[in-house]
């Protein structure tokens, strides 16, 4: 049976494509072990065409919105819009506890500490300068929907600032327990089998969802600017669902 694509395309024309990816499989080569699958290639050889250019990135384990430029110029254009800054990332993120603010902002600066897997780690004095917003969008049992909004684009920049604010992303192997997320521990008077119960999310439950691009022209339309959106994959979309149900109510993701 052919192995279905770990992609979705989610917009595409003369100078880009933007895909939603699975969690679990790099945007480009592993400096480690360029051996490994590469969603770059895949897109690439999906579209026939020889090459695509990466324009930013996102973790192995997040899932979401990533986008790719077809030429050199767009390339060059989107690349130095990254680095100003100017294009804006929205990411849902389902971290364990129940926070007491609704919103808050996260400063603390931030520094690779060299090692294979590539951890960010704190550091007032030789970290770079990183900002990510939060804003809490619901809770459920011990766990809660967070909406994320960074600044700065560091290395596991939201995973280590949330864990830091003392509320790290469920599952993540990294800065938290990576322990999965069953549904006897958020729906109340659960009573089925514990011994027969699967996990309603296993991987790290942070999801790129949206990426707005200013000033980006489309052919015969002026620079009104582009609005992509991934929607949640069917796990986190599941584990959402069920936190709604117990908390009487939408979050908004």
């Amino acid at each position: 049976m052919k192995q279905k694509n770990p992609f979705t395309i989610i917009y595409e024309d003369d100078r880009i494509v933007a895909v939603n990816k699975i969690s679990g499989i790099a945007i480009s080569p592993d400096r480690w072990d360029e051996s490994k699958e590469r969603l770059d290639r895949l897109v690439s050889a999906f579209l026939n065409l020889e090459r695509i250019y990466t324009v930013h990135r996102i973790d192995r384990d997040t899932s979401g919105l990533i986008v790719f430029a077809k030429d050199e110029e767009t390339h060059k254009l989107l690349s130095e819009a990254f680095e100003n800054r100017s294009i804006h990332k929205r990411y849902i993120a389902v971290i364990n506890g129940r926070p007491s603010w609704e919103e808050i902002d996260c400063n603390l600066a931030l520094v690779p500490n060299g090692n294979k897997q590539h951890h960010t780690i704190v550091d007032k004095f030789k970290g770079k300068k990183s900002l990510t917003h939060f804003r809490l969008l619901g809770s459920a049992g011990n766990y809660s929907v967070i909406e994320a909004i960074p600044e700065t684009g560091r290395t596991h920049q939201i995973r280590v600032h949330l864990a830091n604010l003392g509320y790290p992303i469920v599952c993540d192997e990294f800065y938290g327990n990576a322990k999965p997320v069953f549904l006897s521990a958020i729906k109340r008077g659960w009573r089925g089998n514990p011994l027969d119960e699967k996990p309603l999310l296993t991987r790290l439950g942070l999801h790129a969802a949206e990426l707005f691009i200013p000033d980006y022209s489309r052919e015969g339309a002026e620079k009104e600017g582009l609005n992509l959106k991934a929607p949640l994959p069917r796990d986190m979309a599941a584990l959402v669902n069920q936190m709604e149900k117990t908390a009487g109510g939408s979050f908004g993701v």
